[in-house]
């Protein structure tokens, strides 16, 4: 529980669907295929969203509440994007669009500035002019670090530059602070949490592939991460607030064990690509 998140919800049961989308594409790249959807498939989760009577909100709209300075809408639902694949600034914002949702888009700007270097392997990547773009047509922009490297591997003074230095190009590009982060891959721990407020973040998303609540961690909001083989009948079950576990809950051995594990190979290898 965050200390001074508000207690209560307009939502019916507390429980948010925080969506997590990465390219919408027919023929994606083999590395990202089984985080990718279909145009086709993708419009019909955008129908399932309409159709649910929930109230689609951006990040912030939840941070506000997770600070306790503001309620919940009822029943809010995100729809948010990671890395800006090429697609995003495209046809996925004209579907969004065309459906009046607003959505949270996370990019990795090593991936998308001219010249830049990221750990993502090749793929169609939007432009870093392109963000503005995205803010016009109803998108809130947030960072995803530089290289898109598991942040929780990294020393104090590697993971201080992937944070800072990816919200100082957004902040430029786009004129105005940038407010929110999403972890590669939702990779953490409690250093990258506390740096990544120090860095002037007021939220953070991890991954967990679960429901977030109105109770949910500031520097760690849970969301569903939609793979190739989730079907519509899966969006529509983490709709009605079913389908996943529910955040927050703390980590479990599993996922303390291979953080241990990815954290000794780091010193083997150096920094690796968080996918």
């Amino acid at each position: 529980m965050n200390e001074g998140a508000a207690h209560t919800s307009d939502g019916a049961d507390g429980h948010i669907p925080v969506f997590l989308y990465h390219a919408v594409t027919d023929d994606p790249p083999a590395w990202i295929a089984e985080f990718t959807v279909s145009p086709k498939e993708f419009a019909a989760h955008l129908d399932a969203i309409v159709d649910s009577g929930r109230t689609p909100v951006t990040i912030s709209v939840l941070a506000d509440h997770l600070a306790g300075r503001a309620p919940l809408p009822p029943r809010p639902v995100l729809l948010t994007f990671d890395d800006g694949f090429a697609d995003l600034p495209g046809p996925t914002a004209e579907a969004l669009a065309e459906r009046a949702l607003p959505a949270t888009a996370y990019l990795t700007t090593g991936a998308i500035t001219p010249g830049g270097r990221s750990l993502l392997p090749p793929a169609p990547m939007m432009t870093l002019g392109e963000a503005a773009e995205l803010e016009r047509s109803g998108m809130e922009i947030g960072s995803h670090t530089v290289t898109h490297a598991q942040l929780d591997t990294l020393s104090a003074r590697e993971l201080t530059y992937e944070l800072r230095e990816s919200k100082a190009v957004l902040e430029d590009a786009l004129g105005h602070p940038v407010r929110h982060l999403a972890y590669p891959h939702g990779y953490n721990s409690a250093k990258v949490r506390s740096l990544s407020a120090r860095a002037g973040y007021e939220t953070a998303t991890a991954v967990r592939h679960a429901l977030s609540s109105d109770r949910d961690e500031r520097y760690r909001i849970a969301r569903l991460i939609v793979r190739q083989s989730h079907t519509l009948a899966d969006v529509t079950a983490w709709l009605d607030g079913g389908g996943a576990r529910i955040a927050p809950y703390r980590d479990g051995p599993r996922t303390v064990a291979w953080r241990w594990y990815r954290r000794g190979r780091a010193v083997l290898r150096g920094p690796e690509f968080a996918g």
